[in-house]
């Protein structure tokens, strides 16, 4: 098993998906939100590129469906929930409250990554939360694998990056791989370097102190647990649910 990392989506080829099972990091903070969601019962998280888009979508289903509960909007413009959303983009803010429930999501960069990622042959979002379920389902699929960094704002992410380290340090645990690229070398030596700083190294990126300024520190918190979460969440025409 052959595994790169891509540092942000501007730089993904095709040779990068092409049969290939893709990884997408946000560690800060949708796709460890979306393990979050995940892992609590939420039914399914939609994703959208923008928060207009999820706003027109969310209103237009409410309108045509009226069997069914409309889905829980959620998203973030600048850190914080926009108005008129139901959720942010806070891992914390799931409970077993939303359990059964759908949400559409819409982030500044996770879910622009989620979408740059299709063309894979597999697509998961992962964080340090629940980095090693999700190596060992990379695992359990055989294919190549690609971790694939969303960034902050079309610069390289720290925090993006040390998750892709601890996934890959975990596909080792697994078997043999082969590390791909020299990006894929340096993520797993920063995480191995930095494996009992977790939560040091993610303040400190320029995505922390977003964070931090947003009000928002404990998400620091929650996301620096590694593998608390026992979840793998997979993506699957832009719609994410669990792995059964």
């Amino acid at each position: 098993m052959r595994v790169d990392v891509v540092i942000l989506p501007s730089l993904l080829t095709p040779a990068n998906l092409a049969g290939k099972t893709a990884v997408v990091f946000d560690v800060l903070r949708a796709t460890t939100s979306i393990a979050a969601a995940i892992a609590v019962g939420v039914r399914s998280i939609r994703i959208f590129s923008d928060i207009a888009s999820a706003a027109a979508a969310a209103k237009a289903e409410s309108r045509e469906n009226t069997e069914e509960d409309p889905p829980l909007l959620a998203g973030e413009v600048a850190a914080l929930r926009p108005p008129g959303f139901d959720l942010g983009n806070s891992p914390r803010q799931y409970n077993s409250s939303h359990r059964g429930w759908r949400i559409f999501l819409a982030t500044t960069n996770g879910t622009r990554a989620i979408m740059a990622a299709s063309g894979a042959a597999t697509v998961l979002t992962a964080a340090l939360v629940n980095a090693a379920a999700t190596a060992k389902f990379c695992r359990s699929l055989g294919a190549d694998v690609t971790l694939l960094c969303a960034g902050t704002e079309g610069q390289f992410s720290l925090e993006d990056f040390i998750g892709t380290g601890a996934v890959l340090a975990a596909l080792r645990q697994t078997g043999e791989i082969t590390v791909g690229n020299d990006a894929a070398l340096a993520a797993e030596a920063l995480f191995t370097a930095r494996r009992d700083q977790l939560r040091a190294t993610l303040a400190s990126g320029h995505g922390g102190h977003n964070v931090v300024a947003a009000g928002l520190e404990p998400d620091i918190d929650f996301a620096a647990r590694l593998d608390a979460l026992d979840v793998v969440c997979r993506v699957e025409d832009l719609e994410i649910t669990a792995v059964i």
